[in-house]
């Protein structure tokens, strides 16, 4: 996969850049919506799009996705969801009226899980005194 994604990028001009940024929230929002609705893959657990990098030439957008519950609902989500990126890919095509849709890559976004983890830490350090 190219590494053009704009993200931390100046590649290209400030107008391009505004541009793939309003398109990478709308397919955050337009995943979300369907993700809401429900795919009829039984994988697709309790999932949450945290944040879409789209690269300046629209070719691939890399999908950031939360997931709840163990490591087993995480592996089936993720699979799940790479079934699904044709259908998805075709959903957003429908919703989203720009000449090409990106190819999809989703990716886990554990963040979550890691601030998570520090604050539990911190808890457990406040209740000894040590904090």
């Amino acid at each position: 996969m190219p590494r053009n994604f704009h993200s931390g990028m100046s590649r290209g001009s400030t107008r391009r850049v505004r541009r793939t940024d309003r398109l990478d929230e709308l397919f955050r929002e337009e995943i979300s919506k369907l993700l809401q609705k429900g795919l009829k893959d039984p994988r697709v657990g309790f999932a949450t799009i945290t944040r879409v990098e789209i690269t300046t030439d629209l070719s691939y957008a890399k999908v950031y996705v939360s997931v709840l519950g163990s490591e087993k609902d995480k592996t089936g989500t993720m699979i799940g969801l790479k079934n699904s990126a044709g259908f998805i890919r075709k959903y957003l095509g429908t919703q989203i009226k720009i000449r090409k849709i990106p190819e999809l890559t989703f990716v886990l976004d554990e963040s979550l899980d890691h601030a998570m983890h520090i604050e539990e830490i911190l808890s457990d350090l406040k209740g000894k005194g040590e904090l």
